[in-house]
């Protein structure tokens, strides 16, 4: 029996408007358990407006299969507004190597992942 998730890797994911944009700040580990607020938050993305859905991962210290799935499901429900800004270096190994970044777009950070075009 696993032990019940504790306080510090509890996921947080705050909403935002910011130019035209919304933006998804995700702080905490995610994993099978954790996941389920960012695909509520994408799936609620998918709802409203039309402009970019940016993910802001900087916070994120731990991501595995489930997370991608999430993003996947994302980006097939938002299409070519989604795309994710900042991911620690342990989420851009995990992008690099699964090659999700061919799937949906990875920037530096929030600014250029609400500056970049969306696709016409």
């Amino acid at each position: 029996m696993q032990p019940p998730p504790s306080e510090d890797r509890a996921v947080s994911v705050i909403t935002r408007q910011e130019r035209g944009a919304l933006v998804l700040t995700v702080s905490g580990d995610l994993d099978i358990d954790s996941v389920p607020p960012l695909g509520r938050a994408l799936e609620a993305a998918a709802g409203e407006g039309t402009g970019p859905v940016v993910v802001d991962l900087s916070g994120v210290g731990f991501a595995d299969s489930t997370t991608v799935n999430v993003l996947l499901q994302g980006q097939t429900a938002l299409g070519g507004r989604l795309r994710l800004a900042a991911p620690s270096s342990f989420v851009r190994r995990l992008i690099g190597m699964i090659g999700l970044d061919s799937a949906i777009p990875v920037l530096q950070n929030v600014d250029e992942a609400i500056d970049a075009p969306l696709p016409s």
